[in-house]
């Protein structure tokens, strides 16, 4: 399964430069799974008004826990998609 999901800019430059290699997301609506695909996109809170910046990027989710999570939430490990 894919899921597309906002991220704010610091976020997002942590996932792509390798620094922060998992999510904290509400999982009631989204079923997250390993082996799922994560579509980052990065997304500005502007004064005016909201918008994406059109970067975006990929992961694999390796690893799904909700283990000391709100109810509902889950943590999940992703790597870059490969090939």
């Amino acid at each position: 399964m894919k899921h597309e999901l906002k991220i704010l800019p610091a976020y997002f430059k942590a996932v792509v430069s390798g620094e922060k290699n998992f999510e904290i997301r509400d999982n009631r609506d989204r079923g997250f799974q390993k082996g799922d695909i994560v579509r980052l996109c990065e997304w500005e809170e502007g004064v005016i008004s909201d918008s994406f910046t059109g970067r975006v990027t990929e992961r694999v989710i390796t690893y799904v826990t909700n283990f000391e999570q709100k109810e509902g939430f889950v943590v999940f490990g992703m790597i870059e998609e490969v090939g």
